[in-house]
């Protein structure tokens, strides 16, 4: 199929990616002129584990512009995959997706397409694109469009630093819309994924016993609400147990153990019960602001996940109180933190708690001190503002700490040399934001460890 994606983010480039090495025509637009030179020349503008690889391994299938005309006409299937981020008051700004919508009612030339919603949107976005690239069309090529294309809500699930892995072995694959043909084009266009009869690439290996993967297919709004319903559940959960381990420490309970106890229960599971500092990020802040933006135009309100949103904000806040309780004057101190992006092998810093836990230490009156192995140009890019000392090395940011705080789990934290790093600090004390690293090995080394929640 011809597959023409607009926006070249995570979404829309490792979308774009995938489907071209399964063996679609697919081209990406995107209206930054330096992103698309940067992708045209094998390069890409984020950060992704094996995305190099594997856009070099579809480059016979996969072009890069920035002309709708180029790319509109001729596809069978239109994603738009541009970013929605959050208003003022929380409510997802949609002014990149009108852009898309009209940007194909004027190029698209009559013949059936389809056009999918992959970014995440309000519930009843679909019929809203709908009525956009209808009225586009209609004022550009001067007739109606009838029954010539059809809106369809695929939403991804995706997460950063294992996106193609997700995105080639899916846990589902969530299709809605209300018209029976287009739920057919795209169940052939996801087929090879849906059956796992694609060679997969030697750096992306099938996960082993992976069979057919599972097709919701479904109307509009369902599959709307499914993406803001399940990233909801997942922020809730990572809430849940940083509640339940502020209890764990005042009672003298190691919520480590108390994650593994409740997690085990199989209707419960283990997965996103790791106590810290919480969750950052593009999706569970802004999917849960829309979700209650949406009640709210319902006359609802959603408690559950507004407190979910509270308990995150706090955990960052509990990273300052831990470190005055030790420190007793944080005013003059230096503190290191290791890790910037919100999560390990991205470089992604939206919504990331190391930004939010360095302005207050600021603000404290902290020199602060950060490292991270890949997010720190964008860093340096996005955050002038913030008057901290960027390191090259962990080791740098530990010189004359008064405490070094783990904010982002990478690999390199976890196994690099602590002993070695004691004797560079003023204060050998250790915040486990992420309760990652070996307490028993630091403590041999002679530091004072702290961890979230017991």
């Amino acid at each position: 199929m011809n597959v023409s994606i607009i926006g070249t983010g995570y979404v829309g480039l490792t979308t774009g990616a995938c489907l071209a090495f399964l063996g679609h025509k697919v081209t990406c637009i995107d209206s930054d002129e330096k992103k698309i030179a940067l992708l045209q020349a094998g390069k890409t503008p984020i950060y992704e584990p094996f995305l190099t690889e594997l856009l070099e391994e579809a480059r016979p299938n996969l072009q890069f512009c920035r002309d709708y005309a180029a790319a509109v006409p001729s596809a069978h299937v239109i994603f738009i995959a541009v970013g929605t981020p959050p208003s003022a008051d929380g409510s997802p700004d949609l002014r990149y997706l009108s852009q898309a919508a009209r940007g194909i009612g004027q190029y698209y030339d009559g013949d059936y397409v389809v056009v999918v919603n992959k970014s995440t949107v309000p519930i009843g976005s679909g019929n809203w694109v709908g009525s956009l690239v209808r009225e586009s069309f209609e004022q550009h090529r001067g007739r109606k469009t009838g029954e010539r294309f059809s809106v369809a809500s695929n939403p991804e699930f995706l997460r950063e630093g294992t996106a193609l892995h997700d995105s080639l072995y899916p846990d589902r694959v969530v299709i809605g819309s209300d018209d029976a043909r287009s739920l057919e084009m795209l169940y052939t266009l996801y087929r090879p994924i849906l059956d796992q009869t694609f060679a997969p690439p030697t750096y992306l290996p099938r996960p082993e016993g992976l069979g057919a993967v599972p097709l919701i297919s479904t109307d509009l709004a369902s599959a709307e609400l499914i993406k803001y319903a399940a990233n909801a559940f997942l922020a809730l959960k990572i809430s849940y147990i940083n509640e339940i381990g502020q209890l764990a420490e005042k009672v003298g309970a190691d919520i480590q153990q108390v994650a593994k106890g409740i997690g085990l229960d199989v209707r419960i599971g283990t997965r996103f019960l790791q106590a810290g500092i919480g969750w950052g990020g593009s999706c569970f802040g802004k999917d849960i602001s829309a979700l209650v933006a949406t009640a709210s135009e319902y006359s609802l309100t959603m408690p559950i996940v507004e407190a979910a949103r509270e308990i995150n904000r706090r955990q960052r806040e509990r990273v300052v109180e831990k470190l005055l309780g030790e420190l007793k004057i944080l005013k003059g101190r230096t503190i290191g933190l290791l890790g910037l992006a919100f999560k390990p092998n991205t470089d992604d810093l939206r919504e990331a708690p190391a930004i939010d836990i360095a302005r207050k230490l600021v603000e404290r009156g902290c020199k602060v001190k950060v490292h991270d192995p890949v997010a720190m140009e964008r860093f340096q890019e996005q955050h002038r503002d913030l008057q901290v000392i960027c390191c090259e090395t962990p080791e740098e940011t530990a010189d004359d700490a008064d405490a070094l705080v783990l904010i982002t789990e990478w690999q390199q934290y976890r196994e690099m040399d602590w002993e070695a790093l004691a004797p560079r600090m003023r204060s050998r004390i250790v915040l486990d934001g992420r309760n990652a690293l070996d307490r028993a090995r630091l403590t041999r080394f002679g530091f004072r460890y702290l961890g979230i929640g017991g």
